[in-house]
Order: structure tokens, then C-alpha cells, then sequence
């Protein structure tokens, strides 16, 4: 019998479940052994409930083909199955919040790839590099929530992994006016090229609900835990744009800073390149072993180079130099069904499980 801990995904049908079901493949700590989805495919062998959609370019792993889909809405039945779960499901927010409440107060914890609960004030929104700290809000959630080991935690928009893990390692040259235009794949609307032909050679200047997470998401990463919730930070201020471009994976941001104290080119690649964090220190799974690097080359960071780096989890810098209005622009690139979605989810489930968040039921 494995000693990893019982997983179930719920959404394991699309595409970020399936990315969840691809990493988890060979986890040291975690084992899919539950897959819910819609009623459509509950009842169905995984292999047959996903036909012809399968859209990870690694095959599916074998352990899962022959999983019996899972209603998701049988919370009951699902949570007895499982340690705990990651959430994927494709719903409105509102029944996203719910259920996923439900699944809480089963005494499953729930790691979210959903935005419906990153403003719950309650609920912590981790990258965990930046903010661990913020797990311990989780004690105030069990007390409203009514659970001795059920909570949701969440993991931020994929869209700002590019930039604000480098805003937060130039922190102490006090960052407090920032613009970033980001370039973002389409895989962060859960489509490949084959699903969505009329974006080959093609700009999409809108991304719905895209540029408020950008501006607003990263003050609550940077915020503090006050009596029992959440309290965003107040700076830096951020104008984004957001742009749906023709490439597969891969989010890259165009960023200009003001800093109150004027760091140097040097001291800010310094600070960048020696960040690191709790998942560095406690050397988790799928923690990178370098988190941000910074490449030289007047051509970086691109897609096609630098995208995977650390195995999709690390973040790529480049273009580093001073600006004639702001002071400083750079090019950022993060992965973003890796560092961004799935594999964010993961390591803050790999930080949890390490602080005793999540133990087996």
C-alpha cells in the first residue's frame, strides 16, 4: 500500500486537470487515486471521458486511464475517497465558491486553481516563494468554516507570475509605480491551436477580467495577515494591459518600475537572482532549485528557449535597463499551466503538506 497521500481532481476532465493529472504522474508525496467531473462523464473510465481531448503533449499516464469518473457534485462520496483535493472545475463563480466550500467542510482541503475565492478574505492566495506566511489565516477560515483539518486555499492568476515574484525581490528599493503589458498563451484559456485556429497569426487586445487580477493580485500577495483576514498591500500601484497572443504556453510581461530608493542595474540583478523562499529551504518537490534568473542576451527571455526552464517552474528575466520616464523596464517569461496554474498548485500543496496543513485523514 503507497504511503503518498490520497488525491482526488475535481475538473479532471479539461485541461487544467489534465495537467494536474500529468504532473502528479510520478509524485513523490501525491497519488491521483480520484477523478470528479461533470455528470456527462461520471460513471466513464477516465481514457473514454476524455476521447479525443487529451491536450498535454506527454500521453496520458497509465494509472489514471481506468479511474471511474466521479460525480463532482457527490461531495460526500468524492471527499471519502481522498486526502485531499485539487480544484479545476469549469463552473460559474458563485457555484464555484460553494462547492468548493463543500468539499472544506467534508474535511478535505481543497488547492484551488480557480479565482472564486482569492478575495475571500479568509482564503490565502500563495505563491510560495513570496508569501507562506500567509497560511496562517487558514486557523481563522477552519473556526468561520466550522472544520478541525477542511480550508480552501488558492493560487494566484497565472497572468502575474512574470513580474510580481521580481517586484517582491526588489523590495527593499521600494517599487511604488509599475506598467506591465502582457503577452499571454493561449493555453491560459484552456485551448490549443487546434481548439482555436483563428488565433494562428493573430493579437487579441482583450483578455475578460485579465487586467484587474493583474493590477489588483499582486497586493494581496504582497499584503499581511490582520486579525484573522487578508489585508492588501497598498503599493506598488499597477497599470497592466493584457494581450492574447499566438503561442502555446508561455506568459511574457513588458514592465516599467519607479523605486523610491534608485537601485542599481547590478544590485537588482543581485537581489533577483539570490531570491528564494520556503520551497527552496524546505526543497520541495517542485520547487526550482533557482526561482528567478536573469539571461543577457539582448534577445531573451523567448518562448521557445526559455519557457521550461526549471521544468516550467522558474521565472526568466531579461532586457534589464533604465528607462527615460520610469526608471527601470525589464521582459519577464513564466510558464503559465506550469509556474502559473497547475504546477503553482502543486508546490503550494507540497509548502501545506510540509507545515502540517495537510496530513493523511
Amino acid at each position: 500500500m503507497s504511503d503518498k497521500l490520497k488525491v482526488g481532481i475535481l475538473g479532471g476532465t479539461g485541461m487544467v486537470g489534465q495537467r494536474f493529472i500529468s504532473i502528479l504522474e510520478n509524485h513523490p508525496w501525491f497519488e491521483v487515486t480520484t477523478i470528479a467531473a461533470s455528470p456527462r462523464s461520471a460513471g466513464k473510465r477516465y481514457e473514454d471521458a476524455v476521447g479525443d481531448r487529451w491536450k498535454m503533449t506527454t500521453p496520458m499516464p497509465e494509472a489514471v486511464k481506468d479511474i471511474i469518473v466521479k460525480n463532482v457534485n457527490e461531495v460526500e462520496e468524492v471527499a471519502s475517497q481522498v486526502d485531499f483535493v485539487f480544484s479545476a472545475v469549469d463552473m460559474t463563480k458563485d457555484e464555484i465558491r460553494k462547492i468548493e466550500e463543500e468539499y472544506a467542510k467534508t474535511e478535505t482541503p481543497v488547492v484551488s486553481n480557480n479565482s472564486a475565492h482569492r478575495w475571500t478574505p479568509d482564503v490565502p492566495m500563495i505563491i510560495p516563494e513570496i508569501n507562506a506566511d500567509h497560511a496562517e489565516v487558514i486557523e481563522a477560515q477552519k473556526k468561520r468554516l466550522g472544520t478541525t483539518r477542511g480550508f480552501i486555499a488558492v493560487k494566484p492568476n497565472c497572468s502575474i507570475q512574470s513580474y510580481a515574484p521580481v517586484l517582491y525581490a526588489w523590495r527593499e528599493f521600494e517599487p511604488y509605480e509599475v506598467i506591465a503589458s502582457t503577452y499571454q498563451a493561449i493555453s491560459g484559456a484552456g485551448k490549443t491551436f487546434k481548439d482555436w485556429p483563428e488565433m494562428e497569426g493573430n493579437i487579441i487586445p482583450y483578455i475578460g477580467g485579465e487586467e484587474e487580477k493583474s493590477e489588483q493580485e499582486p497586493l494581496r500577495v504582497f499584503g499581511k495577515v490582520e486579525n484573522g483576514e487578508i489585508v492588501k498591500a497598498a503599493e506598488p500601484k499597477i497599470s497592466c494591459q493584457c494581450i492574447r497572443v499566438p503561442v502555446l504556453n508561455g506568459h511574457t510581461a513588458s514592465v516599467f518600475v519607479k523605486f523610491r530608493k534608485k537601485p542599481t542595474k547590478e544590485q537588482l540583478i543581485e537581489a533577483m537572482t539570490s531570491f528564494s523562499g520556503e520551497p527552496q529551504k524546505l526543497e520541495l518537490p517542485m520547487a526550482p532549485k533557482q526561482f528567478i534568473r536573469y539571461v543577457e542576451e539582448e534577445n531573451r527571455p523567448q518562448v521557445t528557449l526559455d519557457v521550461d526552464y526549471e521544468g516550467g517552474m522558474g521565472i526568466t528575466i531579461g532586457r534589464l535597463r533604465e528607462d527615460t520616464i520610469y526608471d527601470w523596464k525589464f521582459v519577464g517569461l513564466s510558464h503559465n499551466t506550469l509556474r502559473g496554474a497547475a504546477g503553482g498548485a502543486v508546490l503550494c500543496a507540497e509548502l501545506l503538506k510540509a507545515k502540517g496543513y495537510i496530513s493523511a485523514k
